[in-house]
């Protein structure tokens, strides 16, 4: 049996935080997930194009065995600075692994594409991400907003607004698994023009609307289906693509089994987005694992993680879209006007 977490939200997985700064004008922000103590970590990355800092140290052969926090950016590779202003706040802390008499935080990060959202990018000779890194980390809280807020602030899907979405999972283990997307893909979330969400087979309770599937599949949703290039349900501005993810848990991981955790979590991109993993996306997923819950996962209950890892992953997707708000300038409507 699953059940979702006190807050439906990714720090339902103890020793996690999550600290979201935005700039309005700009239409991009960042979102910073903390972790109290350093968390095992990997990653996967299955989109044509990614844009990511510090992803390689994670792969299981290498030395780092876990970290101090994970960033998710707007901006492009400009907001790739969001991680040295969250570095500069840890540190600020004393938080890091000393090395030679110096502290080091560790801070991976990955961006989206959301130049081209009608925002005002005119930011002079330094962009502002480093200073918004820094910033989500003193935001950070065990509460947080979805939706237009955060690396969510200005994403966009084919025919609606994105955003940023978490979602949670208590298995009937003891093992909480939670997620955290931002929703920015080049395909889309609904099933053509509909309210409907393709991720509606895992919804739990009314999460993000409780529709379910649609009677009978769409016309336009057909024809997405056979020909994608058609873009029938309104195709976003050029380039303006890729959902960047962080999957966690507080069971106890090797590094190895994190990696495998990003693997499977990947499967709930599939399940919430058609198309997903295009050469147009960067579709990435970061995985933590805190240990908190000090339960060492048996063959049987690791495939039921990893199965709960797909499908929290495509409710924190869902969610984040039904979760967006208008602004001024928007170029695409929120769900909600549907």
């Amino acid at each position: 049996m699953f059940r979702t977490g006190p807050r439906n939200l990714i720090t339902d997985v103890a020793g996690l935080s999550v600290g979201n700064a935005a700039d309005a004008r700009l239409k991009s922000g960042v979102t910073v997930v903390l972790c109290e103590e350093p968390a095992v970590a990997g990653v996967q990355v299955l989109g044509g194009a990614p844009g990511t800092r510090e992803t390689d140290l994670l792969e299981p052969q290498n030395l780092i065995e876990a970290i101090h926090a994970v960033v998710l950016s707007g901006g492009s590779t400009f907001g790739l600075d969001a991680a040295s202003g969250v570095q500069a706040a840890l540190r600020e802390k004393n938080i890091g692994y000393e090395v030679g008499g110096f502290r080091v935080p560790i801070v991976p990060a990955a961006i989206l594409f959301d130049l081209r959202n009608g925002g005002d990018k005119d930011w002079g000779r330094y962009p502002p991400y480093r200073e918004l890194g820094y910033e989500a980390v003193q935001a950070a809280a065990a509460d947080f907003a979805i939706g237009t807020a955060g690396t969510g602030t200005g994403a966009l899907t084919s025919g609606l607004k994105g955003g940023l979405g978490s979602a949670s999972t208590v298995h009937d283990s003891g093992v909480t698994i939670g997620a955290l997307a931002a929703v920015n893909p080049t395909g889309s979330v609904t099933v053509g023009r509909s309210r409907h969400f393709w991720a509606a087979p895992f919804e739990i309770g009314d999460e993000f609307g409780g529709l379910g599937y649609p009677d009978s599949i769409p016309e336009d949703a057909r024809k997405i289906l056979l020909k994608y290039r058609d873009r029938h349900i309104g195709a976003q501005p050029e380039g303006s693509s890729t959902t960047i993810a962080v999957i966690a848990t507080d069971a106890v991981l090797t590094k190895a089994a994190a990696k495998r955790l990003a693997i499977s979590a990947h499967y709930g991109f599939a399940r919430a987005i058609w198309p997903t993993h295009t050469p147009a996306d960067g579709d990435l997923v970061f995985a933590l694992a805190t240990g908190r819950s000090g339960i060492e996962l048996s063959t049987d209950a690791a495939i039921d993680l990893y199965a709960a890892a797909g499908a929290t992953m495509a409710r924190a997707i869902s969610r984040g879209v039904h979760a967006a708000t208008p602004t001024d300038g928007d170029l695409f409507p929120v769900w909600s006007s549907r």
